[in-house]
């Protein structure tokens, strides 16, 4: 199935959905209104989510695929760089590299929202997350376990994919932390602030992935 290309959208209507965004990550969607995504964007009209979007439902699904979209298009990348120089070698390295592009390159410091929000949705709306990728937006993240699976000790495959779950869970539970934190800029982060922390989080993942099958 081909992918779409993204829709281009107005300067007004891109910062609504960062508002939007925000919001939907500090208080899930069904927490936050059409009305206080407007007043938080600045806008007196209350209906200007339904003017770009048609309902907050369809502007909830466009900021799922933006970032997926985002962060399969890293993660790809990233892959056929390393496999270009015959990686990943490591269990480590495809965990690091899975961290990695889930970050928005071109975000300050506590600006991003996408790992939260993508988490807790996924968590409370499972069936609408997944029903809003339509299969699409997750060939990066299936390279990747492709070659854990051949970076892994020996086990049973069902052990391994149930290893995958876990993977998915502490992925999602590490980055909506470090999200969540480094939001509240009325004081520092230092454990989140540096870079090595990300590198040490990857180190236990992988150690968890890499355990003994008995």
């Amino acid at each position: 199935m081909a992918n779409p290309a993204p829709k281009v959208r107005s300067d007004a209507a891109e910062h609504l959905k960062a508002v939007a965004l925000r919001l939907f990550a500090e208080r899930g969607i069904d927490g936050v209104t059409v009305r206080q995504i407007a007043e938080a964007a600045g806008q007196k009209n209350h209906a200007v989510v339904g003017y770009y979007f048609g309902s907050k439902e369809a502007l909830v699904r466009e900021l799922i695929v933006d970032g997926a979209r985002a962060i399969d298009i890293r993660r790809n990348a990233w892959l056929d760089s390393c496999e270009a120089k015959g990686g990943p070698h490591t269990v480590a390295e495809v965990i690091e590299g899975m961290i990695e592009t889930s970050l928005d390159p071109d975000a300050s410091p506590g600006d991003e929202s996408f790992n939260r929000f993508f988490t807790l949705l996924g968590l409370s709306h499972r069936a609408f997350f997944m029903e809003a990728l339509e299969g699409r937006w997750n060939t990066g993240y299936q390279r990747c376990l492709d070659h854990l699976r051949r970076l892994m000790p020996e086990m049973p495959a069902a052990k391994k994919n149930e290893r995958f779950v876990f993977l998915g869970s502490t992925l999602g539970a590490v980055l909506a932390s470090r999200e969540s934190e480094l939001s509240d800029k009325s004081r520092p982060h230092h454990m989140w602030q540096s870079g090595a922390t990300l590198k040490h989080a990857a180190k236990v993942i992988a150690a968890m992935i890499e355990a003994p099958f008995r």
